[in-house]
């Protein structure tokens, strides 16, 4: 991981044969990839709809610390996004 990854400022994108969208007949948020469908929680779904490449994993983390004060999400949030980014979500 380079240092400004580290450091923060990586702007996570969804890799372009990836689509995030709501499934209305699940009631959830799905992300569809090439012969895989990931039904996610709520909490996922919302942290990857700013992993837009406008957005730092700075921006992130202090957008969602602002909607769910007190949660602990300057470790979670981080730790999330470099578990999907190894797991070939984001670029």
């Amino acid at each position: 991981m380079s240092a400004d990854r580290r450091q923060g400022q990586w702007r996570p994108e969804l890799r372009r044969s990836m689509v995030l969208r709501r499934d209305r007949t699940r009631g959830a948020d799905i992300l569809l990839m090439p012969e895989r469908v990931v039904v996610l929680n709520e909490t996922a779904a919302r942290i990857l709809r700013l992993c837009d490449g406008e957005h730092s994993v700075d921006d992130i983390v202090t957008e969602l610390g602002q909607a769910f004060p007190g949660a602990p999400v300057n470790a979670e949030v981080p730790t999330f996004l470099r578990q999907v980014m190894e797991a070939g979500w984001l670029r």
